[in-house]
């Protein structure tokens, strides 16, 4: 043994000592939670690519179960910028999401080889045992060591700045820092530069930060607790977080690098995060740890949702403005609404109703008293011939009645969640239920056959799925002696540890594939998603619409969320910020909460300010509860005017939003961001809960509370622009607040410099109610001219519901802009993706609006150019310039333009700018 070898092996051994006096000293008779485990072998993949490793365990613990015995660890590189760690027992076979689920790279080879058989594999390197082992893609920045210590431990850190990035490496003295492995509890640490790290994510919780705070407990277990409620687990489960670094002391790590880190595991569990450290206890399943390099905020999010799956496209008339109550009366009372929208001159795209269209509250019926069959046809015979949509709720639980068409059907189709060998007895709206089993494949085609009979006579738009946590309005008692109805570790379930089968399905009913419901859980509310999904595609042959309740893993690459059950309150609007923030993380770009609040009364001034920030909710439904007061934007006169002025802009703004949706469908990249999605080096950007951006230059700063008239706003560096008024602007020379007026009937809303936003045009009032009247008007252009920086923007198009976005084959168009502003020129121009669609839709652009041009610069003309022809025109009537004498920038449109969108162009102003400003920058385009 050489000297190495003996320090190694003095180190291990010292450990060791210190966990075992650790145990005894601190805890007296109490035994640790768990004591870690030992490395048995290792084996390195030649290519460096993967490393495997046996591990057995250093002593037992009877906490919380006995210890399994013998683990295998193994980590490979599955992507340049895509690190997965698994373990698991060695001996047995556990839980975990299933393939059909959630896809993923295939088995791990060795799992099917003995170890004597990976010993003499010519893809593995079998070495003397030594203190560290690591593999690291030479494409990727990513290195993972294996420690060899007692207990071991492992790392991930970047080979550009040697910045760890996760790391398990034990604590002696605290073993709520080694790795535990029981059947029922799963506890995995890794540490954190506390004053480096900020995380974002691990929902789905309301919270009143955006940024996790220190010392807290993020407990997932999917249940129908309102979002009212803070810090408590809600409707959805997502154990992943971004992690945004500030730069170290060394410099060797740049402000902004971000890295993500996901668990990807369905069953219950407590997530400790101190600052300096971050803790899973997990009641089942296994670690399936990945870690996404970035390392940028975007890139992060693309590499997670290239994982788990793209959002869903969403439909183009989803962008419009929805309204909803769970309290409408009738058929009158919802086309009373829809008048008196139009009345009020405000858009309104849906319709929707909640559970009172149903007769006895059932699912797939129709109320014969107050929504007649015939009614609710012409209804909505009358919305689609206005170019309006409708959209109704559905639960998952099937009254149990012999009289019912759809549990008569389903109980002969064997579809529903067993317990005790007979279907599970629950009880929800309609009284007793039973939940159909979304693992059971024949319950995709009894839940499609059920769609279809309802629409064939109702030919609604969208489903809205609730209730599916599961929610249940009963706790069943236990089986006796189960641990899986009352597992020994307790997760913090409603903040005060309620045990796992409070008011939802128990945990030892049994699902298809005798899958427990334990394991199973939380993944109900994706499984009826993805059913619900395929089902309204093969029903309409068109893009569906979903909007879910209970969300997980890859439940945006089938539905839309929206935050729950909030309250009329000015705390609740101030939080929607942060949740919506988050699910752009977790995949979900289409998001939104109740505008106006859900339960309480409203009062005017608040639905007066929620409507100007819901405007720019990338999902946008007024929404109350039967107990509160009608809160329909038309009933009060400023809250209808702001309506009008807000959705006005919206409405332009369609585009631009759907592009986003275009993004955010192939590349996972949210809709609504935070700040330091494009401003990653401004530190002060972690920090903001009340203001987000849209796409990467549209900023949103609403008030946030009751009688205020001015806001103040953080702006990153450069030149913001007001959408509402483009000569009111911001400068900001480096990041700072400012104190903006925000009067009652104004929100905050800032294009920045470099940006080129592609719009509808300006309707007469009371025209462009709807997104396909919207559609109509020519487009215009926004350039928000930039002298430090390349201008860019995007415009996607196409049918607004044609199955696959943007897909081979597909008809669609896109269009990339792209600007510049050099010596006594500002351009801008087009590169046109299949412009055929967009010529044959006959679309143009009639004006081209530049913003943030120097006061001092004075405008010669343009000329415009396109494939077709080349046109100078200097002093034509059609350009205007407009010069306030209180603003810093000036405006210049040219209007009565007919570019083809089609086809591709370039537009230059000629400018002669002031001697003291001839120095200047020259972007190459």
């Amino acid at each position: 043994m050489d000297t190495t070898e003996e320090k190694h092996l003095f180190h291990n051994l010292f450990l060791f000592f210190i966990v075992f006096s650790f145990s005894y000293s601190v805890h007296g008779v109490n035994e640790a939670v768990g004591y870690g485990y030992k490395l048995k072998s290792v084996s390195v993949d030649s290519n460096q690519k993967w490393l495997t490793a046996n591990l057995g365990l250093i002593r037992n613990s009877s906490v919380y179960g006995s210890d399994i015995q013998n683990l295998n660890l193994f980590a490979s590189f599955e992507t340049s910028n895509r690190l997965r760690i698994r373990v698991t027992d060695s001996d047995h076979q556990r839980w975990e999401i299933p393939q059909e689920i959630i896809p993923r790279q295939s088995q791990f080879p060795h799992r099917s080889l003995p170890e004597d058989h990976l010993r003499s594999s010519p893809n593995y390197q079998t070495q003397k045992q030594k203190k560290n082992y690591s593999v690291s893609d030479p494409t990727s920045d990513l290195i993972f060591t294996f420690h060899n210590t007692m207990p071991f431990g492992f790392s991930v850190r970047r080979r550009s700045s040697g910045d760890t990035l996760f790391d398990t490496s034990p604590d002696a003295s605290n073993s709520g820092t080694f790795l535990v492995f029981k059947e029922q509890y799963v506890q995995l640490s890794s540490s954190l530069p506390k004053d480096r790290s900020s995380l974002y994510g691990l929902g789905e919780h309301t919270k009143r930060s955006f940024k996790l705070q220190h010392n807290d407990t993020l407990t997932l277990w999917n249940a129908d607790l309102a979002s009212a409620n803070l810090d408590v687990n809600l409707y959805g489960s997502h154990p992943f977080y971004m992690d945004i670094r500030s730069a170290s002391a060394d410099g060797r790590v740049a402000t902004g690098t971000s890295h993500g880190v996901a668990l990807l595991n369905s069953n219950g569990m407590d997530i400790v995060y101190g600052g300096n450290r971050i803790t899973f206890k997990i009641i089942g399943g296994l670690i399936d740890l990945y870690v996404f390099g970035g390392p940028l905020p975007h890139t992060v999010i693309e590499q997670y949702t290239e994982l788990i799956g793209r959002p869903a496209a969403m439909p183009y008339w989803s962008f419009g403005f929805h309204q909803c109550r769970y309290g409408y009366k009738n058929v009158s009372d919802i086309e009373g609404v829809v008048a008196g929208y139009a009345k009020a001159r405000i858009p309104l795209e849906v319709m929707w109703t909640d559970i009172d269209y149903m007769e006895g509250f059932k699912d797939f019926t129709l109320d014969p008293i107050n929504f007649p069959k015939d009614r609710m046809k012409k209804f909505v015979d009358k919305l689609h011939q206005n170019d309006q949509k409708y959209v109704v709720i559905i639960d998952p639980g099937i009254s149990v009645n012999s009289t019912y068409g759809t549990y008569v059907r389903g109980i002969q189709a064997d579809i529903f969640i067993k317990r005790d060998g007979v279907p599970y007895l629950g009880e929800v709206w309609p009284g007793p239920v039973y939940f159909p089993d979304f693992v059971n494949p024949l319950t995709e085609t009894f839940w499609a056959g059920e769609i279809k009979i309802f629409r064939d006579f109702l030919p609604l738009d969208g489903l809205w799925l609730d209730m599916n946590e599961l929610s249940n309005f009963i706790t069943s008692p236990g089986t006796p002696n189960s641990t899986l109805d009352d597992p020994a570790y307790k997760i913090n379930n409603q903040g005060i540890q309620r045990p796992i089968n409070n008011k939802t399905v128990p945990a030892t009913s049994l699902h298809f594939g005798n899958l427990t419901e334990y394991n199973v859980h939380n993944l109900y509310g994706l499984l009826e998603c993805k059913a619900t999904h395929a089902a309204l595609t093969n029903v309409t042959g068109k893009r569906p619409f979903i909007l879910t309740r209970s969300t997980f893993v890859s439940s945006g690459k089938y539905a839309a969320h929206w935050t729950g059950d909030n309250a009329a309150t000015w705390e609740d609007l101030a939080y929607t910020i942060p949740s919506i923030l988050n699910f752009g993380l977790f995949g979900v770009p289409m998001v939104g909460a109740d505008i106006c609040g859900f339960s309480g009364d409203t009062t005017e001034e608040l639905c007066q300010r929620w409507i100007q920030l819901g405007a720019f909710y990338p999902f946008a439904r007024d929404h109350s509860e039967i107990n509160s007061i009608r809160q329909e934007l038309y009933l009060w006169d400023s809250v209808a005017a702001t309506a009008r002025k807000v959705l006005g802009l919206r409405y332009r703004l369609l585009p631009y939003f759907y592009t986003l949706m275009y993004e955010a469908h192939k590349k996972g990249i949210p809709i609504a961001r935070p700040l330091f999605f494009t401003f990653p080096q401004d530190i002060h950007t972690y920090e903001i809960n009340s203001q987000f951006l849209l796409g990467k230059g549209v900023m949103v700063s609403p008030v946030l509370k009751s009688g205020v008239v001015s806001v103040d706003a953080y702006f990153p560096t450069g030149n913001w622009f007001d959408l509402f008024n483009y000569s009111n602007s911001v400068s900001a020379n480096y990041g700072k607040f400012f104190t903006l007026a925000a009067p009652r009937d104004h929100i905050n809303v800032h294009v920045r410099e470099s940006n080129i936003i592609a719009m509808q045009g300006e309707a007469m009032q009371g025209e462009a109610m709807t997104t396909k009247a919207a559609r109509k008007t020519p487009f215009q252009l926004l350039v928000a001219v930039s002298n430090t920086e390349n201008m860019t923007g995007e415009l996607f198009l196409d049918d607004g519901e044609e199955v696959e976005m943007g897909q081979e084959g597909g008809k669609w168009s896109l269009v990339r802009f792209y600007g510049a502003s050099s010596g006594d020129n500002v351009f801008v121009r087009s590169e046109v993706e299949k412009g055929e669609f967009a010529l044959s839709e006959k679309w143009i652009i009639n004006k081209v609006t530049f913003i943030g041009l120097e006061k001092t610069w004075r405008l010669k003309g343009y000329e415009l150019s396109t494939a077709a022809n080349r046109t100078n025109l200097y002093a034509n009537p059609i350009l205007k310039t407009k010069l306030d004498n209180n603003a810093k920038f000036q405006v210049v449109e040219i209007s009565r333009l007919m570019l083809p969108v089609g086809k591709e162009f370039n537009l230059q102003l000629r400018i002669r700018r002031a001697t003291s400003l001839l120095a200047h920058y020259s972007p190459k385009i």
